[in-house]
Parts: C-alpha cells; sequence; structure tokens
C-alpha cells in the first residue's frame, strides 16, 4: 500500500496553511502578548470546535480512562505553544516557519522509539536528511537588524518548541489509537486555557491601543484554521498512516512560511530559498514514495 494521491494533496495543504502561521502569531502579537494570544486562540477554537462536534452528533465527553492523558497531552501542547508564540515575537516570520517545521526529525526519532510498525527506513532516513538539508540552507546564517541567525535567542526558543511539538505528535498518535480525534482536539485545546489566561492575567498587559484587523484575522487564523481545521486532519492522518511519514510533510510548511512572510511581512527572499526548496521537494519525493 502507497500513500494516495488525495492523502499527499491533503498533506502538503495543511502544511502550506501551516506554513503562514507564523506570519499569523506576528499579528496577533501586535495586541496580545503570549501567553494572552494562546488563551485567546483557544478559547475561540474550543467554542468552535464544540459547536461543531455537538451538530454533528459527536461523543465529546471522555471516557473515565482517557482523562489524565488528555490532561497530559494539553499541559505539554500549553508550555510548546507558549514557547513558541515568545520564539515568534523574537525572530522573523520565515525564520520561525524554518526552525518549526523541523519538528519531523525529532518526530522520526521519537517514532522509532515508541510507535511499533514505524521504524526508520533507510530510504525514509535518506528523505528526511535532504529535507533536512534543505531546511538547513534556508536557515543559512545571514545578519538580520545586525544580529546572526544563530545568536537569536528567539530561535532557539522555538527550536526547542519544535522539538517538543515532534514529541507531542508522537504521544498524540498513540492516544489516538484509542481517542477519536475530534476529542483529542477538543480537550487538549479547553485544558489549555486556563493555564494560558492565569499565566497570562499573572505577567503580561494587553496592547488594546494596537488593536486592528490585521491582529484580530491573525488570531482567527490561529484559532479556525490552524487549530480546528489543521490538527484535526493532521490527527487523523497520523491515525491512519505511520506519523513520521506524515510528519515529514511539515517540510512543505517552511517555504510557505517564507513566501508568506515575504509578502505580508516585506522579508526578503533570498538564494537560500530557492536552494532549500529545491532539496525539500526532493525529500518529499523520496519520502511520500514509500509504501505505508
Amino acid at each position: 500500500m502507497r500513500l494516495p494521491g488525495r492523502i499527499i494533496i491533503l498533506a502538503v495543504f495543511i502544511n502550506c496553511l501551516w506554513g503562514a502561521n507564523p506570519v499569523a502569531v506576528k499579528f496577533g502579537l501586535e495586541v496580545f502578548p503570549p501567553l494572552w494570544s494562546g488563551f485567546v486562540r483557544f478559547t475561540v477554537a474550543f467554542v468552535v470546535l464544540l459547536l461543531w462536534g455537538k451538530w454533528h452528533g459527536l461523543p465529546i465527553w471522555p471516557h473515565r480512562h482517557e482523562w489524565l492523558p488528555l490532561a497530559l497531552l494539553s499541559a505539554f501542547f500549553a508550555a510548546q505553544v507558549a514557547l513558541m508564540n515568545v520564539g515568534f515575537g523574537m525572530t522573523s516570520g520565515s525564520m520561525g516557519a524554518v526552525l518549526l517545521a523541523l519538528n519531523p526529525l525529532f518526530a522520526a526519532g521519537f517514532a522509532h522509539f515508541l510507535l511499533a510498525g514505524d521504524r526508520m527506513s533507510r530510504v525514509k532516513f535518506a528523505g528526511l536528511v535532504v529535507a533536512f538539508t534543505g531546511a538547513a540552507v534556508v536557515l543559512s546564517p545571514h545578519d538580520v537588524d545586525g544580529v546572526r541567525e544563530f545568536t537569536n535567542p528567539g530561535n532557539w526558543i522555538v527550536l526547542l518548541s519544535c522539538i517538543m511539538l515532534g514529541a507531542r505528535l508522537v504521544f498524540s498518535a498513540k492516544l489516538l489509537r484509542s481517542v477519536d480525534e475530534v476529542r483529542v482536539t477538543l480537550w487538549m485545546v479547553c485544558f489549555s486555557i486556563p493555564l494560558f489566561g492565569i499565566s497570562g492575567a499573572a505577567t503580561e498587559t494587553i496592547h488594546w491601543s494596537a488593536l486592528g484587523w490585521a491582529p484580530v484575522l491573525g488570531l482567527l487564523y490561529q484559532a479556525i484554521v490552524i487549530t480546528c481545521f489543521c490538527f484535526m486532519v493532521n490527527f487523523y492522518l497520523i491515525k491512519h498512516y505511520p506519523p513520521s511519514v506524515m510528519m515529514s510533510f511539515s517540510f512543505v510548511s517552511p517555504i510557505a512560511g517564507v513566501l508568506t512572510s515575504a509578502w505580508l511581512l516585506d522579508e526578503g527572499v533570498t538564494w537560500s530559498l530557492w536552494a532549500g526548496l529545491v532539496l525539500v521537494a526532493a525529500g518529499l519525493v523520496l519520502i511520500a514514495r514509500r509504501p505505508c
């Protein structure tokens, strides 16, 4: 069995949407600092998911044995997103997109040891290396406002969030073997809301004077497009196909992120983007053509 064409298209599509998320986060941060951004984003997403689930008659309430793993997933999720938001606020949109898209490397490593039947084959490893090389070319250090990229603490914070994201996706894959993806998404979001709200109220101030269409649309994009649509589709994919293979499509997102950043944030597009694009595409071909 090979990956169906429609699954490849769907995986590429959601990762293109995911690639624009750093830009949406940066717009939202103009008004809502990192923790408040998480609170607003996931409150909106929870309401939308709850209404959608009720409308379609889906089982929403977790079973007794699901409460603990869902709570642990949500706490880990909140920490990962908080670090991501902080890091995005300290680096460029294109750099944030590239760094966060490295999560399949870590996810594949975690999956190799934690998920039965999802081992790292030689061809899959070669595809990951080629795609990682493409991301590294895009990431190649250059001056931004007089600061070298590898010395920017925001980049390292995003990278830490990326490692946590890889681990979280593998843990989610194990949980999804027994829990519906809608219920996982809903309660992962629900439990994180008070964590963001309490910590945001204690440490941050909302910049209401900067409120405008861009921050509002940025938060709605994060809440509805990313959390409601992309999360559930991604959970569906890693539930029905090898997680390391599906996560490998995340290498599409830095390309979309860099292009979106160039378009909406006026960030420069360099030769390294085009060189990285060729390598990333080659890696995707190697990964996607393997039987799952």
